[in-house]
């Protein structure tokens, strides 16, 4: 046998004999010290993982965490810094953190009460006079549209050769405008400036709550209207009106920040009436393609439409989450384009009241908007220093300008055959865009400030601008 099979045999006898005793102690010992050195570790690792979570500092916030996970909510004596640490310790010593988070999960996938209202659509019964007023509205609009698309059609049959030179006539008269005239119009900044229908006047709106008249081209002042007490944020034309300094009509309207609406005629200094119900700053105006609605943008975070015929307020609408500041009509007076400060603009069919175009795209507020003549191209200029083309027969967007360095204050596009866009921003210049190809055609830089409103003349000759620097500039070609 060998002498390993012998030394075990013996071992073996000698422990079955009693004369070795083997006993595990010392490695029992071990193990204990290891299990109390792991338990140590562990609540030292449960001790950092309560003092690093967050727990809410609201009283009632840790109660409600407490009552999730089955704890008493208030122990005898015990105040809110204790309890908050009493959560500290039942975090971290269960799975509750879990629980809590599954808690807000389930909240936020359940529809708050709010939501539950906004997701329902109310109908609100209508005033005789806003169903007559629709009626009008698709009325005066069909015979627009029908002529519309009966010019566009005509533009179809003529040679691509001729409309090539056009384009190119045209292009050459942009890019050679200069200045032509410039004039300090107000002590304050000048906010708004429009042409007359017949291009031969011009009207500013300024911050020191004046409204002035000039003559055009030559920009000599003809009449001050005085009545508003506060900035005036717009003052338009009457689409009809004749510009004549002994017609009483009512030829223009004006706002401003006060919530004032006044309507103005060319024969005295006083307003001729005021449009009251406004209780927050109006910022932009415009009439409808008939002249008998006017259109105020409130920052209440609505839109109203007035019928200067039956002297009241016939639509108040909500829709927007910030104030509404901007808004135009489409040509054939069927449709209302708004831009508001929550960087979403509308389009509203004025026919039924429904809002039949979201324009979403916009990161910041939109401060301008223009409807092309040719019915179916809607601008916006935004606080995003961008502009944005939308096309309303594919409900998208068509162009994204890249336009200015800051913000875009005003868009206006050529009033006959919209062929060019003008552009206005904070950055002191104007530029001219060809909607052929949306590529620039001229940067119009003069203002020593913000450039605040662009405005093109009916009969395509002339472009006027309003800075911050107290003055408008007519500008033309040499």
């Amino acid at each position: 046998m060998p002498k390993g099979q012998d030394d075990t045999s013996a071992i073996s006898a000698a422990v079955k004999a009693g004369n070795i005793n083997i006993s595990n102690e010392y490695f029992e010992i071990e193990d204990k010290i290891s299990k109390d050195k792991e338990e140590v570790v562990k609540e030292l690792e449960r001790r950092k993982r309560a003092r690093m979570l967050n727990v809410s500092t609201d009283d009632e916030e840790v109660k409600k965490d407490l009552r999730t996970l089955g704890e008493p909510i208030c122990y005898f004596g015990e105040g809110p810094a204790d309890r908050r640490e009493r959560l500290k310790e039942v975090l971290s010593r269960t799975n509750g953190l879990e629980v809590l988070l599954k808690r807000d999960q389930l909240e936020l996938e359940k529809p708050s009460l709010k939501e539950k209202e906004q997701e329902v659509t109310w109908y609100h019964e209508g005033p005789d006079s806003l169903r007559d007023a629709r009626m009008w509205i698709a009325n005066f609009s069909l015979p627009r549209a029908q002529a519309r698309l009966e010019e566009a059609r005509n533009q179809q049959n003529i040679p691509e050769n001729i409309s090539t030179a056009r384009r190119h006539e045209l292009t050459k008269k942009i890019q050679q405008s200069t200045i032509q005239y410039s004039q300090v119009g107000d002590s304050r900044p000048i906010s708004y400036v429009q042409f007359s229908p017949n291009s031969k006047m011009l009207a500013t709106a300024s911050w020191s709550g004046l409204i002035k008249l000039w003559s055009s081209p030559d920009c000599k002042p003809i009449r001050t209207l005085k009545g508003h007490l506060n900035n005036v944020g717009a003052v338009v034309f009457h689409p009809q009106a004749t510009i004549s300094l002994e017609d009483e009509a009512c030829c223009l309207a004006s706002c401003g920040a006060d919530g004032t609406v006044k309507l103005w005629s060319l024969t005295s200094d006083d307003p001729l009436a005021d449009l009251p119900g406004h209780t927050q700053r109006v910022s932009r105006i415009a009439y409808h393609p008939s002249g008998r609605f006017l259109a105020t943008c409130c920052f209440d975070h609505s839109w109203r439409l007035w019928d200067l015929e039956q002297q009241e307020e016939v639509l108040h609408q909500e829709g927007h989450s910030k104030p509404v500041y901007c808004i135009s009509f489409h040509s054939d007076g069927s449709l209302a384009v708004t831009g508001g400060m929550d960087s979403f603009g509308r389009v509203w069919d004025l026919r039924t009241g429904s809002c039949i175009m979201f324009l979403e795209g916009h990161l910041k507020a939109i401060y301008g908007v223009d409807c092309s003549p040719n019915g179916y191209q809607v601008i916006t200029g935004s606080e995003d220093n961008s502009c944005k083309v939308w096309d309303l027969r594919q409900r998208n967007i068509l162009y994204t300008i890249p336009a200015h360095t800051s913000l875009v204050s005003g868009v206006k596009f050529q009033r006959e055959g919209g062929q060019f866009v003008a552009t206005s921003s904070y950055d002191k210049t104007v530029k001219l865009w060809l909607c052929k190809t949306w590529q620039p055609l001229k940067t119009l830089q003069g203002h020593d400030g913000k450039v605040m409103c662009v405005d093109l003349s009916p009969d395509g000759e002339f472009i006027v601008t309003s800075s911050f620097d107290r003055t408008f500039k007519l500008w033309g070609p040499d």
